[in-house]
């Protein structure tokens, strides 16, 4: 890592599908941060274990997923990419996390309370820890910034909470961390229901864009979208459809709103779901392309695991050796 640069930290899970919303609220700002920071990039794979999953699938979605990473243009020779469950400290730290952290405080929770919902059969404690594996994600690698999305502020809320709860009690020993909150983008919505957040989970496959998807699917499902009840194309409150829609077109183009809604002055709804669709279809074909050619070499990606494990563990290691002598834990002198 270079020493004139912050670190930076970031994780998603291989949970299923990799939406647009996922696109241009994590990893398209993964890509523009990589020269800025020394950029920290990890496939929350233990994450994934507090709702069941089909073990052949979470594999092959780790896989696929480190390929996507690669393809939206993350470079293995400026990130260090890894999964997380090839560094053995996540787990170990969260340990140690979890004697600092009250029940109350996680069961509070927004995500445990919904996820406590959708999963009622499977309420388990790893998914009232998820906040806490989190924090030991992040702190592992003293990371100053975390790119999140504006839903993720009570996550990394709980990491600050527990760094400063440990540097009060032991010393000081845990970057705080700050948010990344991207201002375009941030926050993608749902296609066919705006007033929430575009998500892989839903049942309608009509309301998200897989980033996978193929060019007649994505043109299609912006033609199905939900507008507004008016004609004009604007951002406002009062016209979430087409405020989203605006969004989605500026973070792909670059282009800000208003100089998007300028463009569309005038032109129907059908007309600029079309605009939408295309340019969106343009910009997830060469991801499509080459995240094909990358799971077709498994050696090059079981070699970019390997090598951003080694990475990650160096520094991960380095961390959890403070933290474990300063909470008394016990290491035999090594000799010099």
């Amino acid at each position: 890592m270079q020493t004139d640069k912050k670190t930076l930290f970031s994780a998603a899970q291989p949970s299923g599908l990799v939406t647009l919303g996922n696109y241009l609220g994590a990893i398209k700002n993964w890509v523009a941060l990589q020269d800025e920071y020394n950029c920290i990039y990890s496939i929350a794979d233990l994450h994934c274990l507090t709702v069941r999953r089909e073990p052949k699938e979470l594999r092959a979605k780790s896989l696929e997923l480190l390929a996507l990473y690669i393809a939206c243009g993350v470079d293995p020779e400026k990130s260090c990419l890894f999964l997380q469950s090839h560094v053995p400290a996540h787990a170990e730290l969260t340990w140690i996390l979890n004697t600092l952290t009250y029940p109350g405080e996680l069961s509070r929770m927004t995500q445990f309370k919904d996820k406590s919902l959708k999963h009622a059969d499977n309420v388990n404690m790893g998914l009232m820890d998820y906040p806490v594996l989190m924090a030991a994600d992040i702190l592992l690698y003293g990371a100053e910034v975390v790119p999140i999305g504006v839903d993720q502020k009570q996550h990394l809320e709980i990491t600050r909470d527990l760094a400063i709860r440990f540097n009060n009690r032991y010393s000081e020993t845990f970057v705080v961390p700050e948010p990344i909150i991207p201002k375009v983008g941030a926050k993608i919505m749902s296609l066919q229901d705006p007033a929430h957040k575009m998500s892989k989970s839903d049942p309608n496959e009509n309301s998200y864009i897989a980033i996978l998807d193929d060019e007649d699917t994505v043109i299609r499902k912006f033609k199905r979208a939900v507008t507004d009840s008016d004609n004009s194309i604007a951002f406002s409150d009062d016209k979430p459809g087409i405020s989203n829609l605006l969004t989605i077109y500026s973070a792909i183009t670059g282009e800000t709103i208003a100089a998007a809604e300028e463009r569309f002055a005038g032109k129907g709804y059908g007309e600029f779901k079309i605009a939408v669709g295309e340019v969106v279809a343009s910009a997830l074909a060469p991801i499509r392309k080459r995240t094909a050619e990358l799971l077709s070499d498994k050696a090059y990606l079981d070699e970019i695991m390997k090598k951003g494990a080694e990475q990650a563990s160096y520094f991960a290691n380095k961390t959890l050796s403070k933290v474990y002598r300063k909470v008394g834990l016990y290491s035999p002198e090594r000799k010099k």
